[in-house]
């Protein structure tokens, strides 16, 4: 067996700075890689989780040249932690924003996790600015996969951390996690927004890897990157991601002319199997890659291997 591929050198940006989407949103965004190479996107998860260094190195910097943005309301965009015109179909149109501003006709639209669900949406509304489409941890954002994470499904299998995200509720409101969540991620006094945020971001930090990582899971409870991911993430999931039921895998058909890669963990319990096998069934082009002994991470060793191969493998695409 061959070795495990890793991150490819983290480079610095070589140019960044801050887009007026409208709205009163300015969006962060960075470069980087080699100016005039193979053009990708790429779209971190969440909602509201921003970009981190370690993006960068699924790219080859020689071969590549990457956008990486924070979407609006989190990492160095603004206005920090904002609901206002924050929606998947205004991320949808700052990404074909920030391909003028670039000045590419097609790129890569790389995404994980939430940015499976924007990519997937992006791709649907503009597949003809997308050469390939690489997929990491399928969410299509069903009632049934929201149900799943937030009210009977992983508390089953985390029963030790379910009860830690149930405590701040009162129990006749644990009927409707989400619900009771947004009305303290909401509230007008920052404490109770802050630990609302705490206690559901870590909720996920602590159930994306198959094993506990607390160099993963840790910085899920810090107070600034906690307040935008949780407010954004639950807004976004009490809204159904402004979605038709099923939308994405209704539309799938619209990827037809696409290649592209879906990758999921056999043990992710954030995004059930279940549905990147159904979308595997709808995007016969792409290649479909259930890894066993993985959970939800990007950064898992599997996962990673399979993601770096992909785009090693895209790099010459032109």
């Amino acid at each position: 067996m061959s070795e495990l591929k890793t991150y490819h050198p983290i480079t610095e940006p070589y140019a960044s700075g801050h887009l007026d989407v409208g709205d009163g949103h300015r969006i962060y965004w960075e470069r980087v890689g080699t100016p005039g190479a193979k053009p990708a996107v790429f779209l971190h998860g969440g909602p509201g989780g921003g970009i981190r260094p370690a993006y960068r190195g699924f790219f080859d910097p020689k071969l590549y040249d990457v956008l990486l943005f924070d979407q609006r309301g989190c990492g160095k965009s603004t206005p920090h932690a904002s609901l206002e015109a924050n929606t998947t179909w205004h991320l949808v149109a700052d990404i074909e924003r920030l391909r003028e501003m670039v000045g590419v006709d097609k790129w890569m639209v790389f995404g994980g996790s939430w940015g499976s669900t924007l990519a997937l949406a992006y791709s649907e509304t503009h597949p003809n600015r997308v050469t390939e489409l690489v997929l990491r941890g399928v969410y299509t954002l069903t009632r049934a996969e929201l149900l799943w994470y937030y009210q009977f499904g992983v508390s089953e299998m985390f029963p030790d951390k379910w009860e830690r995200f149930i405590a701040p509720i009162p129990e006749e409101e644990r009927g409707d996690m989400m619900a009771a969540y947004r009305k303290r991620l909401t509230s007008e006094d920052r404490d109770t927004r802050i630990a609302a945020a705490k206690s559901w971001s870590l909720w996920e930090g602590e159930t994306i890897t198959l094993l506990p990582e607390p160099e993963t899971s840790t910085g899920f409870g810090e107070d600034d990157f906690a307040e935008a991911f949780a407010r954004i993430e639950n807004h976004y999931f009490v809204h159904a991601g402004w979605l038709d039921e099923g939308q994405l895998l209704r539309d799938a058909h619209k990827l037809q002319d696409i290649p592209g890669l879906i990758v999921h963990g056999r043990y992710d319990m954030p995004c059930p199997a279940k549905y990147a096998w159904q979308l595997h069934k709808a995007w016969p082009k792409a290649e479909f890659h259930l890894i066993e002994g993985a959970g939800h991470a990007s950064s898992e060793p599997g996962i990673l291997d399979r993601l770096v191969r992909t785009t090693d493998m895209f790099a010459n695409n032109r």
